[in-house]
């Protein structure tokens, strides 16, 4: 255990210095390998065998996916439609945030895109109407949390990757959880929006049949890709090429938006971000292999096994644990790293793989709105220019009913064993 002691605390200092969580993942696994004297040359075989997967090769193409079809200018369009649709009520430009966010969640599958997607047509527009901008920022930032959860989830493809779960079957398990959490964004967003007195009816001059026609190609496209996944067309990695495509497509040939000079920005754009999605998974692979050697994924399954006679102090326990992992890390090395403890101890509780990856997601997407790292805040605060603290206190409401959500996520299987004796 010593050694394994010396991995995580290794670890544990390199983020508070502040080194990068793909580097400090790497740098603590070589350094508990060679001081163990493991093998320095497991480190280049591990790296490779990291990412040689092939549903991981989802990630790069929705990546790619998410950003053609945001300069293609699908999400204005969209946002056009749902405040046509929903602008009459008081309250009318919350709900439409939070429902470009859940529609933006089937394109992007990453949070921060989201954010970066939406933030610049949704947080304007909000403050136009009253809206505190720190409560604008936060808004968006909530609700592209939702990205993570409904399919197609980059979380989701990884999580499926590690605990040998279909892809497709845990898309079509993030759906109905998805339309849970922002339901709840939506209702916490209307009541802060009323107790404040804020907003107004929006007159959208366009008629909304022309906003819809204009809305198709976009609207189309998450039945393009999950009808394709499901309808037995292609699999998800396949599905995200066609997303790429598909996206050009319309920038091109129908709203005419693309040029081929923006195709290089696009792929710069998108090569790195799955670059710094893809460094994680490499060296969060090789700490999982070293947390495994050195003893210390057995025995801290062991310590959780010691719960199991309490399954439900087990999963209070397992969500705190959670929680407090997504406040510092993001969802992938979160996988990464604590997979290969809870696997033995889900197949021991008889709880199903694909109903935890849900409930281990929606815990990573209430991190991506929770300080001190909060990626969605960040991003958002990027965007409006506005100080972090500000959107922090606007956040809460949202942390609160995204937690309402993840209760009822987690504990259903014993509701319903009380409720219906099933």
């Amino acid at each position: 255990m010593g050694l394994g002691i010396l991995l995580i605390g290794l670890f544990l200092a390199l983020l508070l210095l502040r080194v990068p969580v793909a580097a400090a993942l790497g740098a603590s696994a070589v350094c508990v390998i060679a001081a163990g004297g493991l093998g320095l040359q497991v480190v280049s075989f591990n790296f490779q065998a990291g990412i040689a997967k092939f549903p991981l090769l989802a990630i790069p193409f929705f990546i790619l996916a998410g950003a053609v079809m945001d300069r293609a200018g699908i999400a204005e369009r969209i946002v056009r439609l749902l405040l046509a649709l929903m602008g009459g009520w008081r309250a009318g430009a919350a709900i439409t945030t939070v429902l470009a966010g859940m529609f933006w969640g089937a394109v992007s599958g990453s949070g921060p895109a989201t954010v970066a997607a939406l933030g610049g047509i949704l947080i304007p527009m909000m403050v136009r109407q009253g809206y505190a901008p720190g409560f604008a920022a936060g808004l968006v930032a909530a609700s592209a949390e939702l990205s993570i959860i409904i399919p197609p989830s980059i979380a989701l493809i990884v999580y499926a990757t590690l605990a040998s779960t279909s892809v497709a079957q845990q898309f079509w398990a993030g759906i109905l959880p998805g339309i849970l959490i922002g339901g709840l964004l939506g209702l916490a967003a209307v009541l802060v929006v009323r107790a404040r007195g804020w907003g107004e009816a929006v007159k959208v001059e366009v008629p909304r049949f022309r906003l819809f026609l204009e809305a198709v190609p976009g609207l189309l496209t998450p039945l393009v890709i999950l009808g394709g996944i499901y309808g037995g067309v292609f699999t998800p990695t396949e599905a995200a090429a066609v997303g790429v495509f598909w996206g050009l497509f319309v920038g091109f040939f129908v709203y005419r938006t693309l040029r081929p000079a923006h195709l290089v920005p696009l792929l710069v754009e998108a090569g790195v971000s799955s670059a710094v999605v893809m460094a994680i998974v490499a060296w969060a692979g090789i700490f999982a292999w070293a947390a495994d050697t050195v003893g210390l994924v057995g025995r801290a399954s062991q310590v959780l096994l010691e719960w199991a006679g309490n399954p439900l102090a087990l999963m209070l326990v397992l969500n705190l644990f959670w929680l407090v992992l997504g406040m510092l890390l993001d969802a992938v090395s979160i996988y990464y790293l604590t997979l290969p403890i809870l696997l033995p101890v889900m197949l021991h509780m008889g709880w199903d793989p694909v109903w935890m990856g849900i409930v281990m997601t929606v815990n990573m997407a209430i991190g991506q709105i929770t300080p001190p790292v909060a990626v969605n805040l960040f991003v958002s605060a990027r965007i409006s220019g506005l100080p972090i603290e500000k959107i922090w206190r606007e956040i809460w409401p949202f942390v609160l009913a995204s937690a309402v959500g993840l209760l009822l996520l987690a504990y259903w299987p014993f509701l319903r064993r009380v409720l219906w004796g099933s």
